[in-house]
Formats: structure tokens, sequence, C-alpha cells
């Protein structure tokens, strides 16, 4: 039987009292297969498997999707009961924050590219977050899809550098049939955004084409995945290293390419690890 907790205090409690490892899985609802995958991995290497339901209003921005974005909290609730999580840590937001508190703030480089530099202050929300979510529920290991990967990077650099004791495990992307990577806005999109959205995914293809082809300066290919996918408003496509520093070459097996881009009005994010 699930257990639903709303309080910190009593889920930090709550799990006092279990006996082995716990795999910690946080979310920000509107579930998807993308997070039943993340759910599957904690459940296959764990005792316990704890998810967090939280719309963390610190990483909008003013003006941003804060009030829109997709919530399915009864729907939520019964995917999570399906899927055998022993524990939903499903809080409001006076019961994460309080006024004038401590936060974290993101590293004043690498948390100000990409996503970062159109977003200022996004990362130091998400970063608060999860440094309170993992100190909440204090897991064995934590689960963060790659999709997301500055802010994979951002958290495991979080972890190392407050010496934090969690294992971050990252899994991989969860896509439609047809290319399109899963998430949680992909349902503001018209069925005509949608077509356009394939055009993400299709300029990561050619990118990994090219690479296999042994074309490596950067610039060449990043070129040639901005005209896949004109028209669309691309926010950035860029490849760095995996430590989100610049590169100028393609080092196979070391970098990533990362791509965002407005479909409509909707941001879209994704990668491919190359």
């Amino acid at each position: 039987m699930m257990k639903i907790i709303s309080s910190p205090q009593q889920l930090k409690q709550y799990l006092k009292t279990l006996k082995g490892t716990i795999g910690f899985v946080p979310t920000m609802g509107a579930l998807h297969e993308g997070h039943l995958s993340l759910i599957r991995i904690s459940k296959s290497q764990n005792d316990f498997t704890v998810v967090s339901i939280f719309v963390n209003p610190t990483q909008f921005l003013k003006g941003e999707d804060l009030d829109k974005y997709p919530r399915k909290d009864e729907a939520d609730k019964k995917i999570c009961e399906l899927a055998g999580v022993d524990v939903l840590f499903f809080p409001q937001v006076e019961d994460m924050y309080a006024k004038d508190e401590v936060s974290i703030e993101a590293p004043s480089v690498r948390g100000y590219i990409l996503e970062g530099a159109s977003r200022p202050g996004h990362f130091s929300g998400v970063l608060t977050v999860v440094n309170k979510l993992l100190h909440v529920s204090n897991p064995t290991r934590a689960y963060f899809g790659k999709k997301d990967a500055q802010q994979l990077f951002l958290i495991q650099q979080m972890v190392k550098d407050l010496f934090m004791d969690v294992e971050i495990i990252p899994v991989d992307t969860v896509r439609e049939s047809d290319g399109l990577a899963l998430s949680s806005r992909n349902v503001y999109l018209s069925q005509e955004e949608r077509k356009e959205a394939l055009k993400i995914s299709a300029s990561l293809n050619l990118a990994r084409q090219m690479i296999t082809q042994g074309i490596l300066d950067v610039e060449e290919i990043k070129t040639k995945m901005r005209e896949k996918l004109s028209p669309l408003h691309v926010e950035y496509v860029e490849i760095l290293s995996r430590d989100f520093e610049y590169i100028k070459e393609v080092r196979v097996g070391e970098s990533i390419v990362l791509v965002e881009a407005l479909v409509g009005t909707t941001r879209l994010l994704d990668n491919s690890w190359l």
C-alpha cells in the first residue's frame, strides 16, 4: 500500500523506520513513460522507492509557465500506486519554503550558460529544491533523466561539492516511436507543432551521422544542425565536453550535443551523448 506524505518532517521520520536502501525519484508531476522508467530502475536497485511530486516555483522566472504547468495530481497518484511506489511525497509550497531562507546558488559559469543564459537564476532554483528534497528523503540513490543534461550535471556537481552522501543515477531519455523526447510540456503542442518538434531529434541524428563520417569540427556540425532546425526559434545549439566546457572538436565518448528550441510557444530540450 503506497503511503502519501506531505510534511517534510513526517517523511524524514517515516523513512527512518525503513530498513534497507532507498531510491528517490523527484518529479514535477504530469507523469509519463520517462518518469516510469526512473521508477522502474529505482525499484530494481533498491528496497524502497520514494517519488516526490512538487512543481517548484523558484525555478520558474517571471512570465514563465508556472501557473500553466500541467498538473494531473489524481492521475499521478494512481500511476505511482500502480507502479509500486512505496512512498509518495506530495508537499505544498509552504511545506518546502519559508521567508528569507538560505538558498543554493548555481555555479557562476556553468549555471549561466545554455539554458541558464536565457533563464538566469533557473538553476539556482533547481539546485535549492533538489538539495532540500535530498535532505528530506536521505536516499541511497536518486534518479534523474539525461534529457535535462545540464540540470543533471549541476546536481552531480552539487552533490560532489557539498559532500552529500547519495549516488546520482543518470537514466537514458525515453522517446516516442518517431524520436520525440518525452516531456510533460509536449501536451502544449498542436498536431502541426508536434511534427515541427521532430526537427529537434532530427538535428541530433544529423550530428551523429556527421561524426560517424569523421566530421568533428564543432562549428561545422552546429551550422548544419541549425539548417535542419529551421524555421524553429533556436535558443541554442551547442557541443560541449561532458563537463560542460566549450570545445572546438568533438571527442567521441567525451562530448555532448544539446539543443533548446521554441516550437510555437513551447520550450523543448533534447541532447545526445556523443
